[in-house]
């Protein structure tokens, strides 16, 4: 059983930025920060399955590819790397780049790699605010420059590059060719209403990812069975014993928590360890207005929008 406050630790990258507000009010003015990990404070704690984490990004990353598990396994590793984004800010020139606009095979990605049309071949992309992006293992995938994201994934730091504008930086191309799925895939994920206060945001075999929004002056339960992450992206909340405002997160696992947003209501991403969502997972206990759910649920016409503006592997969470 556990409820507990996440510990917010800082990556450094080159492609981070000094300027973390409001996410972090921590200063950086020499230190450009990649990401902004959620961990369990408790460094004797099991390993968590999952991380989640916030990007911020003032140069292009690499073009990468990660691996699934059957090929995580082959390469002695616990586990693959699917993951999501949910954008929380873009820049009006930004672009993420998820699958190719058309399916090569293994000769003609190599060659791509080689001579960097790479570049040229990525499927890419202008991301808006509110938008969520699915990334499988296998896919070939980039983030560019100008955006702040909320990122789930498994838990592994397999990442093999294939692309790094011009860096100094070892490229991983047969193993990246090896797991790679090097054609098109399906983008942007249709959020799913389950209740009035509940947006599926993705469910895949390895996590589920919502967005929960609360009003402002209501009570609820949230009860999560299996390892559960939170993060605060507007408003605060009374969470059990802890204060949780814009940047913030919990750890809960095995546990109910009773949650009391404040005057301005509650807004947070919410991702936890199960291949379908919890029916059970929130409950309004103060009478009023209590939700309802769909056991059919349907994408709404809009996507909620968030009211805050080598033969070894490589081992970087985002290079």
């Amino acid at each position: 059983m556990a409820l507990e406050q996440a510990c917010m630790e800082l990556i450094p990258k080159p492609w981070g930025s000094t300027d973390l507000l409001p996410w972090s009010g921590t200063g950086h003015p020499g230190v450009p920060i990649g990401e902004l990990r959620f961990q369990r404070c408790d460094k004797h704690a099991p390993e968590p399955a999952l991380l989640l984490k916030l990007l911020f990004t003032q140069e292009a990353l690499s073009i990468q590819v990660h691996p699934d598990d059957a090929a995580a396994h082959q390469l002695g590793l616990p586990r693959g790397k699917t993951e999501a984004w949910y954008i929380l800010s873009a820049a009006s020139d930004a672009a993420v780049g998820v699958g190719l606009e058309a399916a090569v095979n293994p000769e003609q990605l190599r060659a791509a790699i080689a001579d960097g049309s790479i570049a040229r071949l990525v499927a890419w992309h202008k991301p808006h605010a509110g938008e969520v992006i699915a990334v499988p293992a296998g896919t070939i995938h980039a983030i560019g420059a100008g955006l702040v994201l909320a990122e789930i994934q498994q838990r592994s730091d397999t990442t093999f590059r294939l692309y790094d504008h011009g860096r100094a930086r070892d490229l991983h191309i047969e193993q990246g060719v090896a797991v790679a799925h090097a054609g098109p895939t399906k983008r942007t994920m249709p959020a799913r209403r389950l209740s009035d206060v509940r947006t599926v945001l993705v469910a895949n075999p390895y996590f589920v990812f919502e967005r929960i929004d609360l009003p402002g002056g209501s009570i609820w339960d949230l009860d999560a069975r299996c390892e559960t992450w939170l993060a605060v992206i507007a408003g605060d909340a009374r969470m059990g014993a802890l204060q949780i405002g814009v940047g913030q997160g919990c750890f809960i696992e095995a546990q109910a928590a009773r949650i009391a947003p404040g005057e301005a209501g509650l807004s947070c991403l919410v991702a936890y360890d199960a291949a379908t969502p919890s029916r059970d997972l929130l409950q309004r206990v103060d009478g009023d207005g209590m939700p309802w759910f769909r056991e059919t649920v349907s994408p709404p016409t809009e996507p909620p929008q968030p009211v805050a503006s080598s033969p070894v592997p490589s081992t970087e969470a985002r290079s």
